[in-house]
């Protein structure tokens, strides 16, 4: 494996940064602006190395030129601008900070991008905003005019759509992809829509694969209503009528794929809660008084993939981050219980009152997630490391050859 580094903007909590540290990337740089969440990722800094420095403070007045060079920018763009949840006003909002990813690209010219973001931003009335992120990620140095307003990227767009897209474009481009992924299909106990821009520096030699989904929810269907060896995973009775005649049409879509991950999955091995205690020797896993069920806020189920966390404008949502108990009633998940729903190690802390720290815990991209699309960026540049040893090894073998990607 390569020497891999990689420098991030909008870290918050970090669920980003440790999925592409865990994919084997080196951390230079983490850059949040958020106090608490800049509490948080200093508390965990052995996740991410000795070499990452962790800087708190405005995007707008960062200098990325030191980190040029670097192999991967990755960046949270915060999403309540683009979120269902929030007050829509989308690309008009201040918190809107592509344009600040545009200009880090071009500062550090890196040889991929990983930029992740709310399913919301695929919303209709949003399609040519993200046809612009689109052509402006690849082409990063086709600026707007320096007098021009940073946010009016609809003026700039035009210019944008006279861009080449095929052929030898010539400076710094890239190849650009967008994925919609679902967390659960990547072992994330938690049905959560994340929308993923990956871009792949045009001189890289060898070609991206997006990653493959690892876990199904026909397995988890085959599991509990087929096989019941999901019940009895957990020490529990099968229930009554096991089977379906839909189970030979479940074994061909969940073909060799892991069952999803449920809540009692996620929670396995977790003592219950206790009102404001604490529990020795586990972490933020403090019981919250106060739950309640209300319309279309119910909670998510025990034996399913929770429902999407969610950090809230005005504070913690409590639908979304309620456990539903088999006899109907409701309760907070602790802190300790959302991270494992969003795939945080045991270890990792979270600093900030109950709140703040599930408003984290709601903003942050699924470790597990994360890294499996480093992982899959990881995999190309390696690729592409040992392409260009061999041609520096052997020039005379190279010099008439047709490159991959060329």
């Amino acid at each position: 494996m390569s020497h891999l580094t990689s420098i991030e903007l909008f870290s918050g909590a970090g669920g980003l940064a440790l999925g592409v540290s865990l994919a084997g990337f080196e951390h230079k740089l983490l850059l949040e602006y958020d106090h608490d969440a800049c509490e948080t990722l200093r508390a965990n800094r052995r996740f991410f190395g000795r070499s990452c420095a962790i800087h708190e403070g405005d995007v707008h007045e960062f200098d990325f030129e030191p980190f040029k060079g670097i192999d991967l920018l990755a960046a949270g763009a915060p999403c309540q601008p683009f979120s269902i949840g929030g007050k829509h006003k989308a690309d008009r909002d201040k918190r809107n900070l592509f344009p600040q990813v545009f200009r880090a690209i071009r500062e550090t010219q890196p040889r991929a991008v990983i930029i992740e973001n709310v399913k919301g931003l695929l919303r209709p009335s949003l399609r040519k905003f993200v046809e612009y992120v689109e052509l402006q990620l690849a082409n990063p140095t086709i600026t707007p005019p320096d007098d021009a307003d940073e946010h009016d990227w609809e003026s700039h767009l035009p210019r944008l759509r006279h861009v080449p897209q095929q052929g030898d474009r010539g400076g710094l481009n890239y190849r650009v992809q967008r994925l919609l992924l679902n967390a659960a299909d990547f072992g994330v106990p938690q049905k959560r829509e994340r929308v993923f821009f990956v871009a792949i520096r045009g001189d890289v030699l060898s070609t991206w694969a997006a990653p493959v989904a690892t876990h199904s929810q026909y397995t988890l269907r085959l599991e509990q209503e087929v096989s019941a060896s999901y019940w009895r995973r957990h020490r529990l009775p099968a229930k009554k009528h096991v089977g379906h005649p839909k189970h030979g049409a479940w074994l061909r879509e969940a073909g060799n794929r892991a069952a999803w991950q449920t809540v009692r999955d996620a929670l396995k091995g977790l003592p219950r809660p206790r009102a404001r205690q604490d529990y020795p020797g586990i972490l933020n896993h403090v019981g919250q008084p106060g739950a309640r069920s209300y319309p279309g806020h119910t909670g998510s189920e025990l034996d399913a993939p929770a429902k999407t966390l969610k950090a809230g404008v005005h504070g913690v949502p409590g639908g979304e981050n309620m456990l539903r108990k088999p006899d109907g009633t409701v309760r907070y998940f602790t802190v300790r219980e959302a991270a494992r729903l969003q795939t945080f190690d045991d270890n990792y802390e979270f600093l900030g009152a109950w709140g703040e720290a599930l408003r984290q815990i709601g903003n942050a991209v699924p470790v597990a997630l994360a890294r499996s699309v480093a992982a899959s960026l990881a995999t190309c540049m390696n690729a592409t490391s040992e392409t260009d040893q061999l041609i520096r090894a052997q020039p005379s073998r190279f010099a008439q050859a047709a490159l991959p990607g060329f």
